[in-house]
């Protein structure tokens, strides 16, 4: 099964338009982490974001599109990086998350908390209303993708 590890949080922006420089004790934390992933062979993809400084979100609401630039508030609900693995059960990505080095993050300030959600990746055949024939296309798309 393949699951997302969701690093909480909202990276703080450098200046300019830029993320600032994350400090070299987190990287070097994130980076065992991830060898230690990675010799376990569980690892799929990992990837930091940039602060919400610098994106946007296209809002859809009464059939309109609206485009909001960010910052974006409560910084606790957006995702500042992530995982992707894949391990036998729900209970294994919950051990690997907790093994994740977030608290490197937010070491020296009691008040911002940690937060690694743990989210399973569904796959299309999983949904009740799909047909065969959009499992198909799914499949084909895939095997696109991965060339």
């Amino acid at each position: 099964m393949r699951f997302m590890l969701l690093l909480k949080g909202d990276p703080q922006p450098g200046e300019g338009t830029t993320s600032a420089a994350p400090p070299e004790e987190l990287i070097g934390a994130m980076l065992r982490f991830n060898e230690e992933l990675t010799k376990a062979g569980v690892l799929l993809a990992a990837e930091g974001l940039d602060p919400s400084t610098n994106g946007a979100r296209v809002v859809y609401k009464a059939g309109r599109k609206t485009v909001v630039d960010g910052p974006f508030a409560e910084a606790k609900e957006l995702v500042a990086g992530f995982y992707l693995i894949q391990v036998k059960s729900m209970d294994e990505a919950i051990e690997w998350a907790k093994r994740c080095p977030v608290e490197v993050a937010v070491s020296g300030n009691d008040e911002i908390e940690a937060v690694v959600e743990v989210r399973r990746v569904g796959t299309a055949e999983e949904i009740p209303t799909i047909t065969d024939e959009l499992i198909a296309k799914e499949h084909e798309l895939r095997a696109q993708r991965e060339g």
